[in-house]
């Protein structure tokens, strides 16, 4: 039986067993797409990366993320995840890396503990209705607090929905409510302006991830929320952190920054550890052609 080589990897955390749990799997280049899908249900984390040869010359190396139920053409945790336990495993040194993924060829600084990935090109759409979101969440009116939701990104997409402080634990995802109004993924956060540090939880019901301990895509497309929303200078280069898992037992710290010129972010990175917790060999699903 052929078998490939993977590593259990926690994401944005210091420690094991808390972060964001990633399957890091190599040597899966002769896979077709169904197999690759097929062992990230297999694995059931909120995403499986494939570490495969760059198919461009300006990247190091590719990722194809998959989630149980579908393909992402970026994801936070599993770039970062990835990186670091590939140069772990000595594919590259650790240093500057470009990453070839869906969003495109991204850059991702590698030391020995960590990774800071940057994000794509910044998007923003238009203020949203906060009702739908509010319903998704299972939270009321009153638990809206500051500007309107909008959807933001660096790559990968998502509603950001503000809520009070104590509203954010409260928050619990109605799957029947997000089909109804077709939201596949959403983030609901506090903002701590002093500290510049938001409390998020991220619920993903459209892919099969019920909820998200640390999303690093989410956490890009924060800083270009903040940005817009004028809770993060418009000019010039901003830190701010997010911390999340918290609810489901899985704290995670993400640090990140946001470059604006006036008053849209330009761009946006996010910081985090990665800790090794298992590793091993998994067996090739067969081939359904």
């Amino acid at each position: 039986m052929s078998t490939l080589a993977y590593e259990i990897v926690d994401v944005f955390t210091d420690r094991p067993f808390a972060g964001n749990p990633l399957a890091v799997v190599f040597g899966a280049e002769g896979l077709a797409t169904e197999q690759m899908q097929s062992l990230a249900l297999e694995f059931n984390l909120s995403e499986t990366v494939f570490v495969l040869p760059a198919t461009r010359a300006d990247a190091t190396y590719r990722a194809r993320i998959f989630t149980p139920v579908s393909e992402l053409p970026f994801a936070g945790h599993p770039s970062v995840g990835a990186a670091v336990t590939a140069a772990r495993r000595g594919l590259f040194e650790p240093g500057r890396v470009s990453q070839e993924c869906g969003a495109g060829v991204l850059p991702v600084e590698v030391t020995a503990t960590g990774a800071t990935l940057t994000g794509g090109m910044p998007t923003l759409g238009p203020e949203l209705d906060v009702e739908p979101l509010l319903e998704v969440t299972g939270l009321t009116p009153v638990d809206h607090a500051g500007p309107a939701p909008r959807v933001a990104g660096c790559g990968l997409e998502f509603p950001f929905l503000p809520v009070r402080p104590d509203a954010v634990a409260r928050a619990r995802v109605d799957p029947a409510a997000a089909q109804r109004y077709g939201v596949e993924h959403v983030s609901v956060f506090s903002w701590d302006p002093a500290a510049q540090t938001a409390h998020a939880r991220v619920f993903v019901p459209g892919l099969g991830v019920p909820e998200d301990p640390a999303t690093g895509s989410a956490a890009l497309g924060l800083g270009v929320w903040l940005v817009a929303s004028g809770l993060l200078p418009g000019d010039g280069r901003s830190a701010y952190t997010v911390r999340q898992g918290v609810e489901i037992h899985r704290p995670s710290l993400l640090s990140c920054t946001v470059t604006a010129a006036g008053g849209s972010a330009l761009g946006a990175t996010v910081t985090g550890e990665v800790v090794p917790v298992a590793r091993g060999e998994i067996a090739v699903p067969p081939f359904v052609g």
